[in-house]
């Protein structure tokens, strides 16, 4: 997928990374000053700093040009070596010289961890192990400590430890991380014998008989680090050294194979069985690719940066030759191969399983039941629905290698037994299917019995998603469903999408499973609306489908469309049924759009939706396919504001549907709302309660999430007993990543201008605002910000400054103007979104709605409000929300006096003024009038 490199070099390590005449000139250098340290670590810290830097311009250069990772790590290694190696020559020849040494002086210098692996990323530390025969002598501290403090002098990080062979071999035993250490240990220089003294003991009296504890320590240590780094290998901003699929996981599988096996090298798992020689080139292929990344993102750093972060992976995707495909850009290419790498490095990792497990090693957890023990009692027990599959200690396995050669169904009919039976598979069946990959053809895909045993699997109420899952990795798939294969390891490069889209597809049918088991309460109005959809299956469908045209050049909801019209009656659907799952997926944005963005108190917000959805069935459908699809977008996104949206949506729309009947009306839901609020604030009187709830228009108990209403509630209380009018208070939600503001004040038509201005001098970006008014003039707007700092106490001491500055912006203590015009240095943008901006009349009967959307950044919504403030409009409610970098604005508008704005040439104008906040070209003075709509 990169681009051809014309005239590779040769792929060897040569001058001057093997140092030969850097070893000679420091020598030189070092005699020449005539043995005195002082003068001698100066001159050759000089020298070897020219060298360093010399040669890691010629790494990077080696590595723009023949692309090859793992000899850049090499490369970069071999020039430590030769470094060290003459840092030793001076304190052993020139600064420490012994003409006949004991036996306790003699010294061996042996590389350890990632550097004795012969692999260095420009950035990595320099781990070192200076092995004694006995305990340290002075000679030896002498010699450690010089070349040491010439290797610190070089900018260069180091760790380091001194230690006998029997000290390293104890410490080894008590020790994993010590131990693998030692595993992977390369002699440098020094005393040769030392170090095979230590290679042959460690071998005999640490490593004999312990594979198995080792195995599992090293998987435990695996959970541990995934569970930090994130458990799936599809997050879009992946850590390339830590998170799954990663470098660290190559090396955790060489580990293993080297520790059990005794092997050194990827040739010799051929030799032992555990890889065939095609999977031993594609551990080279994804060592190669993963040591490529790190190195190219080390050098464009300039530092161990070993995250893929959006702002990086552009001039990533540029500096390894990827280029833009229509409906693709060069960064989604570049990460796409990275996701296929990440998944590779997955299937040898099951690969590695099934020959420890033949090797009846002892159970582990992690990494798919690997090692797991064998269980007694009987082995084998056939199945009597199918001769071609039997169970293999309560996995399902294959008769024979040649189960999917003679009937190409039992590529899909495996996964269906194993849903059918609730049973793990086992790894040599996986295997065997991925090898088989070639037998699913056009007349497989066209097979009824295929198709029928597929939709089984989809449509389960056992773990559809658990079984597609392994089918995904397997490859079977997207090769069964090629449409669902061209979104396999697809990223979008946006912020919103924490997932590749078939994650997010496959994370979608297992949240609508969680749905339909009501096991989730956060699933909100979908939970109880599953149970009367009938045609359930086609929920299934068109979750798996809704974007799986993502990555072409036209709108991917009617492409999708296009696509379930081709795969649904081949699926096994009727025409009816087809039509259904095309309507959904192409209206899949709809629901979440209107609710989120549009004024559920206006009829005709109410009534454009119904136009939309048509029936009741459809919008059942189409709110539990909306929740499913927030709910997998990624951790946070979710949440009880968003869940409170939609079911006012639906419970509004529903009337208008069913000529004028609701299962629940909207006087009985402000009833029943209210209740579950006085059953919350328990502590207070009927009298407190009734007087609280009166203050309070139908829509906010409609639109508002019981957590929200018990702390508006409380918040309101408060302020009021301390003889407030003006009070604000913060709330972090770690989860989301948002910290909640929340501001009570005397309404007026500046107040949302001045909050967010405030907040944005404060340094604070809005990403979400509710706005409500109540019957007593008072103003109660619910502000989310994105977090800033990492710990809670850092983000609470930044939420008092923001609130401190809201306090102050509304009580006068501060001019607005002053502050916004002393604006924040501008930050690189990483996104590029062009604005739009839509000005509609037919959105609501009382006001023309302005819809505004672009690259979100701090002080936005203020500019937004101040620019329409200036072109004489006044604001009667505002809709903001954010999608990752894409911020969507709305506003409910009117002229001076009350009316729409009907011209064609006053709308002309409002378009450009928005348009130009965006491109900094309006200029910001006086916040805008805002007029709240009432009721």
């Amino acid at each position: 997928m990169t681009a051809l490199r014309p005239n590779r070099p040769s792929r060897t390590i040569a001058e001057p990374f093997e140092g030969t005449k850097l070893k000679a000139e420091i020598l030189a250098i070092a005699k020449a000053h005539g043995g005195r340290e002082a003068d001698i670590r100066p001159a050759v810290v000089a020298r070897f700093k020219q060298a360093l830097a010399e040669g890691r311009r010629e790494a990077e250069r080696l590595l723009m040009a023949d692309g090859s990772g793992r000899m850049c790590s090499m490369r970069l290694s071999a020039l430590q070596d030769a470094i060290i190696a003459s840092a030793h020559e001076v304190a052993t020849t020139v600064l420490y010289p012994v003409e006949n040494p004991t036996r306790a002086e003699r010294m061996a210098v042996v590389a350890v961890g990632g550097y004795g692996r012969g692999m260095l990323a420009p950035g990595s530390d320099t781990d070192l192990l200076f092995v004694l025969p006995y305990k340290q002598t002075a000679w030896g501290e002498s010699v450690a400590e010089a070349m040491l403090y010439i290797l610190w002098d070089l900018g260069l990080k180091v760790g380091h430890a001194t230690r006998s062979v029997d000290e390293c071999l104890r410490q080894a035993r008590a020790d994993v991380t010590i131990r693998t250490s030692i595993l992977e240990a390369r002699f440098l220089v020094g005393d040769k014998a030392l170090f095979d003294e230590l290679e042959k003991r460690f071998d005999k009296e640490v490593v004999e008989g312990t594979g198995a504890e080792f195995v599992a320590a090293k998987m435990a240590e695996r959970e541990e680090r995934l569970r930090r780094a994130g458990t799936s290998r599809y997050l879009v901003e992946p850590n390339v050294k830590e998170s799954k699929g990663g470098l660290r996981d190559l090396h955790t599988l060489f580990w293993i194979a080297k520790y059990v096996y005794r092997v050194h090298s990827t040739d010799e798992l051929v030799a032992k069985g555990v890889f065939t020689k095609d999977e031993a080139k594609l551990f080279m292929r994804c060592e190669d690719f993963l040591w490529s990344v790190r190195c190219h993102l080390h050098f464009l750093t300039n530092r161990a940066e070993e995250r893929l972060s959006f702002d990086l992976q552009r001039e990533m995707a540029e500096r390894l030759g990827y280029t833009e495909h229509p409906g693709q850009q060069d960064v989604e290419r570049f990460m796409k191969h990275y996701f296929l790498v990440a998944k590779e490095v997955g299937d040898l990792t099951a690969i590695l399983s099934a020959a420890l497990e033949a090797r009846h090693e002892k159970s582990v957890p992690g990494l798919k039941g690997m090692v797991e023990r064998l269980r007694g009692g009987q082995k084998r027990v056939k199945l009597k629905d199918s001769a071609d599959f039997w169970l293999d200690h309560e996995r399902l396995n294959v008769i024979d290698d040649e189960v999917f050669k003679r009937d190409p169904v039992n590529l899909i009919r495996l996964f269906a037994v194993a849903d059918k039976r609730d049973v793990n598979f086992h790894p040599d069946a996986l295997r065997l299917a991925a090898r088989s990959l070639n037998l699913i053809d056009a007349k497989l895909r066209e097979n009824p019995e295929a198709n029928r045993l597929f939709l089984d699997v989809l449509c389960s109420k056992n773990a559809p998603e658990q079984v597609l899952r392994r089918m995904n990795e397997v490859g079977v798939l997207g090769r069964f469903v090629p449409e669902f294969g061209k979104v396999v390891a697809m990223m979008q490069f946006n912020m919103y999408h924490h997932y590749t889209v078939d994650e997010h597809l496959l994370r979608c049918i297992g949240i609508l499973s969680e749905i339909e088991r009501k096991t989730n309460p956060d699933n909100g109005v979908a939970n109880d609306l599953m149970a009367t959809i009938k045609p359930r299956h086609l929920l299934y469908v068109a979750l798996l489908l809704h974007d799986i045209a993502k990555g072409r050049p036209e709108d991917h909801s009617v492409a999708g469309a296009r696509v379930a019209r081709k795969l649904c009656p081949r699926f096994g659907l009727t025409a009816v049924e087809t039509e259904t799952v095309a309507w959904l997926v192409e209206q899949h944005l709809v629901m979440s759009t209107v609710a989120q963005s549009r004024d559920l108190s206006d009829r005709k917000t109410i009534e454009n939706f119904a136009a939309v959805v048509q029936n009741l069935d459809r919008m059942k459908m189409l709110t539990v396919l909306t929740t499913a699809d927030i709910c997998a977008v990624g951790p946070g996104v979710w949440n009880g504001w968003k869940a409170q949206l939609l079911r006012t949506l639906y419970y509004e729309t529903e009337p208008v549907l069913t000529g004028g009947f609701s299962e629940v009306d909207r006087g009985k839901r402000v009833t029943v709302a209210q209740a579950q609020l006085r059953h919350a604030l328990s502590d207070w009187t009927d009298t407190q309660f009734t007087t609280y709830a009166a203050r309070h228009y139908p829509p906010y108990w409609l639109r508002v999430d019981l957590d929200t209403k018990v702390r508006h509630a409380r918040f309101i209380a408060a302020t009021e007993a301390a003889g407030a009018t003006l009070a604000t208070s913060a709330e972090i939600e770690p989860d989301r990543g948002i910290t909640v503001l929340t501001v009570l004040a005397p309404d007026h038509p500046k107040l949302l201008s001045v909050i967010a201005g405030a907040c944005a001098a404060a340094g604070a970006n809005i990403v979400d605002a509710q706005i409500s008014t109540t019957t007593d003039g008072l103003a109660l707007d619910t502000i989310a910000v994105r977090r800033a700092f990492d710990r809670d106490e850092d983000e609470a001491r930044r939420a008092g400054r923001i609130r401190d500055a809201i306090e102050k912006a509304l009580t006068g203590e501060v001019r607005l103007p002053e502050v916004m015009a002393r604006k924040l240095p501008k930050a690189k943008r990483t996104f590029s979104l062009e604005p739009e901006v839509t000005v509609n009349n037919a959105w609501s009967n009382r006001h023309t709605v302005v819809e505004v959307s672009g690259i979100d950044r701090p002080g936005l919504l203020f500019e937004l409000t101040n620019t329409l403030s200036k072109l004489n409009l006044n604001i009667a409610s505002a809709h903001v929300a954010t999608f990752g970098e894409r911020a969507v604005d709305v506003f409910y508008v009117t002229d001076l006096m009350g009316a729409k704005i009907t011209g064609a040439a006053r709308q002309s104008t409002i378009r450009r003024a928005l348009i130009g906040v965006f491109e900094g070209s309006f200029d910001e003075e006086e916040p805008p009038r805002r007029v709240v709509a009432r009721g």
